[in-house]
């Protein structure tokens, strides 16, 4: 299964399937170092096809965080939004939650 294009709004960029992840990664965390202290509140947002089983398998990957977690559909009702405002520890956490989604949800656009 191939990968789909993501943007991390932190950097402004797009991670496509050819680039190297752990590259990537790594420039998200020192971006995410030098622009908040930690901990800190961080705010993901996420676009999958609108599937219940998909939205539970995102907030099932931000349970006991104390994170706050908002959906919107698409007004054709194919895409939800999911908006997650979590407080982490570090920029190591950040980009844990950005693979754990990456795995776990097929499809998912992370921006």
């Amino acid at each position: 299964m191939q990968s789909k294009p993501y943007l991390c709004k932190i950097l402004n960029t797009f991670m496509n399937p050819e680039q190297n992840p752990e590259a990537f990664y790594k420039k998200l965390k020192a971006q995410l170092k030098d622009t908040s202290i930690w901990p800190a509140e961080y705010l993901y947002k996420f676009i999958v096809k609108t599937s219940p089983e998909k939205i539970k398998v995102l907030e099932d990957i931000f349970d006991n965080l104390g994170a706050v977690i908002e959906t919107k559909t698409s007004s054709n009702g194919k895409y939800t939004s999911v908006s997650v405002n979590v407080r982490l520890k570090n920029p190591d956490a950040v980009i844990e939650k950005y693979k754990e989604v990456s795995e776990k949800v097929e499809g998912v656009i992370s921006l």
